[in-house]
């Protein structure tokens, strides 16, 4: 039809060759579309089915993933609600560790899922990807050697986050800064210190990290007393002001097991120190110390029994003063026959006997 519309629309005889070979191009490049109409087709049905197949892939992974941190979260708060939820789990803890795996997975995900598809549709396209991979392979070299601390710090904070070696709110000594954590992040961890300093730590630099929060935490006390007290009344003071102590709100449930003596710690000739320690709630040792030996301190002194360094009692009598205090010590030069005596005294001449 359309070389038909050509002929018909011909101003003279004159330019018949003309029409003609554009008659003999359009009829060749109709043949040539109609030969590859069916490749053509083929391929595009291709390229949609893999970037359709892997945009709902992409979007059901995201979304399950998605799901799994919301549960996740769900049953972090559902066992905050229990008697020992405040204890094992923090939900803003929690949250974020959830967070920060579920945004590494979903980035991981989408990475993998369309850089195979766009593979795949260069594969479709007869596009040779042997040099694409190997300028990529190339260029992730570059890039590993250029940015290597932050790819370092990057996969210390993953491996950080997926072990759980601290949370917010736990207190860690990193080495290089030691405090409260109150964000985790892939690249740098936020501490508060204990002047209210915020510390910005990067992940690649932490060699080391002391969780003083997980598990439990050890309260010690040394009771120093006199070596003359009895041992027996010391013990049973303790005790009772310790089996008090753990009957007590908020005590009863910052310590975790009883309040136990370990026997003599220490013995001098002007005292002895009773050693004391309780297993506790992770990071409420200090408070535990405390009102302890303020407990210990109030008993003592209802008991009658003193503590080294303490104000004598009433009854005690002061020791009377050393005579010998205010003598000076002897002297080597009081006697005329000590050698220093000797060494000291001048050389005379010798007598005169030619007299």
């Amino acid at each position: 039809m359309f070389p038909s519309a050509l002929l018909a629309a011909a101003p003279s005889p004159g330019s018949g060759g003309t029409l003609d070979e554009a008659a003999e191009q359009a009829g060749n490049a109709a043949g040539w579309v109609e030969e590859n109409w069916s490749i053509w087709l083929s391929t595009g049905l291709r390229i949609v089915l893999i970037a359709a197949i892997a945009i709902m892939l992409r979007v059901a992974v995201r979304r399950a993933l998605t799901k799994l941190i919301d549960r996740m979260n769900r049953s972090a708060q559902a066992v905050e609600g229990t008697a020992l939820g405040g204890l094992l789990v923090n939900t803003e803890r929690r949250r974020q560790r959830s967070e920060a795996i579920g945004s590494v997975l979903r980035s991981v995900a989408s990475f993998l899922i369309l850089g195979t598809a766009a593979l795949m549709i260069l594969g479709a396209l007869q596009i040779d990807v042997a040099p694409l991979l190997a300028s990529a392979g190339v260029a992730g070299v570059a890039l590993g050697f250029g940015a290597r601390n932050l790819v370092t710090d990057f996969l210390s904070g993953v491996f950080m986050i997926l072990e759980d070696q601290y949370g917010v709110g736990d207190t860690i000594d990193a080495g290089v800064a030691s405090g409260e954590v109150i964000e985790v992040g892939l690249r740098v961890t936020k501490l508060r210190g204990d002047n209210g300093e915020i510390w910005y730590i990067r992940n690649g630099e932490v060699k080391r990290i002391g969780n003083l929060s997980q598990g439990w935490s050890t309260a010690g006390v040394d009771v120093p007393v006199r070596p003359t007290e009895d041992l027996d009344k010391v013990r049973t003071v303790i005790t009772e002001a310790a089996v008090a102590m753990a009957k007590e709100d908020p005590w009863s449930e910052r310590l975790w097991g009883p309040v136990e003596i370990l026997g003599l710690n220490e013995v001098l000739l002007d005292s002895m120190t009773v050693r004391v320690t309780a297993k506790t709630m992770p990071g409420k040792a200090l408070g535990v110390e405390r009102e302890l030996r303020w407990r210990i301190k109030r008993s003592f002194d209802e008991a009658g029994i003193r503590m080294v360094g303490g104000v004598p009692a009433q009854g005690d009598e002061p020791s009377s003063a050393d005579p010998t205090a205010a003598m000076a010590a002897p002297s080597a030069y009081a006697s005329a026959t000590s050698p220093q005596s000797l060494a000291a005294t001048p050389i005379t001449p010798p007598p005169n006997i030619s007299k």
